[in-house]
């Protein structure tokens, strides 16, 4: 079911919902959170497509936020609001409000998007695109608990990770950083499985892919060695190379779907590392609501450190920001705590 409303409110707009629920027969819908996309007319289909697949896992209320700049000078001092809501098969197994802003409304879309979000329930903000600088002080960023970006979709990638690294705020997060879930896993396992000292890493992708940046940092961060970022011809992250006292290990992915994996005095063996869609990585962000320390301990360490020794350095982070003691403390204990970490193994035990 949808309904169009021109030149709506807010009150409007849940009065709309209250009605298509008794008018489908669903009064009562069981939503475990509100995500809001705020996105531009180009991306909001393929944004809010990826966001139904992710609601067949996590049911919600999804409000699609996007700003009509209007060319007329008369235009832009008209403030608008037009609306559509969908129910039932037309949102999946949520609900579904597109709202569309013109004139002064644009700069105030906190407004509009804080009557409509669900009592009592998390609230996520994703965009897109034309991420903010700093999304934790962005009108809409400051509604949520956790903020999601992509700072694979800018112009400058590797600019934009030092922009997050500046204005990190726990709950911030990025689709960059999801994309290497499955890497970093399948380096812990492999780390696991042998008993050696790591010395020296190489990370292999595209030029200017923030995935590879991100791994690359987040294995210097952990193993305290020297991290080697070289370029390939894709697609994305194609290979990850580590040097140990008791041989290399090597997870190579040339294809992007299938990965080899060879530990020295062991048998190679294919595992599959397939590259994900958008509406998976969605809904694994959604999965966890609560703070990511990792990433924040990963992008803290800084792209300008890669590629230089890790050893004997100093406490100065090479201009990083400098995240607190405690802070890098608690971050390693719970990363431990929560997941296979690829921290070095002494050649003596």
């Amino acid at each position: 079911m949808k309904t169009d409303l021109t030149d709506t409110t807010a009150s409007k707009i849940n009065k709309a919902l209250v009605l298509g629920r008794r008018a489908i027969g669903t009064p009562a819908i069981g939503m475990v959170l509100t995500l809001v996309i705020v996105t531009d007319e180009e991306n909001a289909y393929d944004a809010l497509k990826a966001a139904s697949d992710a609601a067949h896992e996590h049911p919600s209320r999804t409000l699609v936020v996007i700003r009509r700049i209007s060319r007329s000078p008369r235009d832009r001092t008209r403030s608008r609001l037009d609306a559509e809501v969908r129910l039932g098969a037309d949102a999946g197994t949520g609900e579904t409000i597109v709202l569309r802003l013109y004139g002064d409304v644009v700069d105030h879309a906190q407004s509009v998007v804080l009557p409509l979000l669900l009592p009592d329930a998390p609230v996520v903000v994703w965009w897109p695109v034309n991420a903010p600088l700093d999304p934790a002080r962005d009108p809409l960023g400051a509604l949520a608990q956790r903020r999601v970006t992509d700072t694979y979709a800018c112009e400058e990638p590797i600019r934009e990770l030092v922009a997050r690294a500046d204005a990190y705020a726990p709950g911030d997060t990025d689709l960059s950083w999801t994309r290497i879930t499955p890497w970093r896993s399948m380096l812990a396992a492999a780390l696991d499985q042998v008993d050696c000292q790591v010395q020296a890493v190489e990370v292999e992708g595209e030029e200017f892919n923030p995935s590879c940046e991100l791994l690359a940092m987040w294995l210097a961060d952990r193993l305290d060695v020297p991290v080697k970022r070289s370029a390939s011809s894709g697609p994305g992250l194609t290979a990850v190379r580590m040097d140990t006292d008791c041989g290399p290990v090597v997870l190579d992915r040339a294809d992007g779907s299938l990965a080899n994996l060879s530990i020295q005095g062991q048998p190679s063996r294919a595992v599959a590392l397939k590259r994900r869609d958008t509406a998976e990585l969605i809904a694994e962000e959604l999965r966890r609501l609560d703070p990511d320390d990792t990433y924040a301990s990963a992008l803290r360490y800084g792209v300008d450190r890669l590629n230089s020794p890790a050893k004997g350095e100093s406490g100065d982070r090479g201009g990083a920001v400098a995240a607190p003691v405690g802070t890098v403390a608690k971050a390693r204990a719970k990363d431990a705590a929560q997941e296979k970490t690829p921290v070095r193994k002494a050649a003596a035990k």
